[in-house]
């Protein structure tokens, strides 16, 4: 092998009963280069990372690490190899300390009886490389989520780490957080530490990585040097065709019905929050991570009460005590965190979304299993789920597909208003357009959307109007024709008094 190839995949296969994961691939990563990895979901990159790290065997092909070849790998040997998985889920002890994290189950001396003067001294010093001012002796609960996601990376440093793996793992980050993952990052490649980088976020690929490599069903469509390529062709190199618009044409359906209204709400870290939302309006919830928009929708759809203050629907208040009593208010919730709190993962298709209506389809204690099985087909299809079975698992399908569930789901409940929290995040350019397409039918028929992202485009695309929150106030009150990204920004950053234009 190259002497300049950190780790080089040859005809990998991974064959599952009817599908086959990863075809034939044949793929080389470069010692000291970000090297991307971006594709739809189901396109092969969870399948190559399990590879890699030794989590599944492939079917057929081999790894090559160095003079070393290997027809599969465990985690012992991934681990041996210098090979480190970072997740986007934190796999971290919020009870323990920064060092503890960082060398949890390590010898510093070779002896087993545990040094902490040794451990904070190893821990300051590889914090110090990284110019990370953070105190070694900080319990990890008491970090960002910024930075908790960094002493992930610092941690499989420590493990003598010369291939770092990274899923998605600026997801769930504010802008700042992001510029300093970036930093971290680069200095992984200044000491030669190969970075292989998997992210949805276009954008982001083209500030970060050296090469990039589209996968598409399982296969290697191309690699490409990051500074010869562009958006445009990464996304028709994913998907297989050209979309000539990212995002739908804009449509205005705003009626003139005042459908929700908060007045003078507190609680939940959010202080005095009032407005209206008129029916077939989107309205956008804009501002940074921490700003309150997911605690507003929490206070909406009943899952915290709030301390003062009211919410009125169609012009009567409402009293909640539990998010069933918004569900009857028809109201609903799509959340941020979709697989822990959106999805019964071991549950089948059907299941999940006629579980809502189960009161619905029932007759006392007896469910109408062909009401439910109707009602699972007509929104799967409708909502254009790929499937080939509603008894399948929901763990079976990719990230687009499971949110498109949590929006059948809730569509078979007949809402009146729609909180959608982040409903793109983790999903790729193609599923996230089928999604702006839904809501665009969802609006059509009459329904009313909250839509929080942190996108700033999807907001200034999608939305008729754009309240800005921060720490917990309304900061602007904004029109369509008030949209852009620096007007956006500036009340995002601030927390005086709310501006109307």
């Amino acid at each position: 092998m190259n002497e300049n190839i950190a780790l080089e995949l040859q005809n990998i296969t991974k064959q599952y009963p009817g599908v086959c994961a990863l075809d034939h691939m044949n793929l080389q990563f470069k010692k000291g280069e970000i090297h991307a990895l971006v594709g739809q979901n189901g396109a092969g990159k969870s399948t190559l990372i399990k590879i890699c790290s030794g989590a599944i065997s492939p079917s057929s092909g081999r790894i090559l690490i160095g003079d070393r070849a290997y027809d599969m790998m465990t985690p012992q040997l991934s681990d041996l190899n210098g090979i480190a998985v970072v997740y986007q889920e934190l796999n971290l002890v919020n009870e323990l300390s920064v060092a503890e994290n960082i060398y949890l189950g390590q010898k510093l001396t070779g002896k087993i009886i545990f040094h902490k003067k040794a451990l904070l001294y190893r821990a300051a010093q590889i914090l110090k490389i990284f110019k990370l001012d953070i105190p070694a002796n900080t319990p990890v609960k008491e970090l960002s989520t910024g930075y908790q996601q960094i002493i992930q990376i610092v941690k499989a440093l420590s493990h003598n780490a010369s291939i770092i793996i990274m899923d998605e793992p600026s997801a769930s980050l504010s802008n700042t957080e992001v510029k300093k993952l970036f930093e971290v990052i680069h200095k992984l490649k200044d000491m030669g530490v190969t970075v292989i980088y998997i992210s949805h976020r276009l954008d982001e690929i083209f500030h970060i990585a050296d090469r990039v490599t589209v996968l598409r069903d399982g296969s290697k469509i191309r690699t490409l040097n990051i500074s010869e390529s562009n958006k445009d062709e990464l996304i028709t190199l994913m998907i297989g065709h050209k979309i000539n618009e990212v995002y739908p044409p804009y449509e205005k359906h705003t009626g003139d019905h005042v459908i929700l209204e908060t007045r003078h709400l507190s609680g939940n870290g959010l202080n005095d929050i009032s407005f209206q939302v008129k029916q077939g309006e989107v309205l956008a919830l804009g501002g940074l991570v921490g700003s309150g928009r997911t605690a507003l929708a929490q206070l909406l759809i009943g899952d915290t009460r709030p301390d003062s203050g009211e919410i009125l629907v169609h012009g009567r208040p409402v009293k909640y005590h539990s998010p069933q009593d918004a569900i009857n208010q028809k109201i609903v919730l799509v959340p941020e965190e979709r697989k822990a709190q959106g999805l019964f993962l071991n549950m089948s298709i059907e299941k999940n979304i006629s579980l809502p209506s189960v009161r619905r389809l029932s007759r006392g204690l007896i469910l109408n299993h062909r009401a439910e099985k109707e009602i699972a087909a007509q929104y799967a299809g409708s909502l254009q789920v790929k499937a080939s079975n509603l008894l399948f698992g929901v763990n079976t399908l990719s990230g687009g597909n499971q949110q498109k569930i949590i929006l059948a789901k809730w569509m078979a409940t007949e809402p009146e208003i729609i909180v959608l929290d982040e409903p793109t995040r983790g999903i790729d350019v193609g599923a996230k357009y089928e999604i702006y397409v839904l809501m665009k039918e969802m609006i059509k028929h009459g329904k009313t959307l909250i839509l929080i992202s942190s996108e700033i485009d999807e907001l200034i695309h999608l939305a008729d109007r754009m309240i800005i929150l921060s720490e917990g106030k309304i900061t602007a009150n904004l029109p369509r024709s008030g949209f852009d990204q620096e007007t956006i920004l500036r009340y995002a950053s601030k927390s005086d008094k709310a501006v109307e234009t």
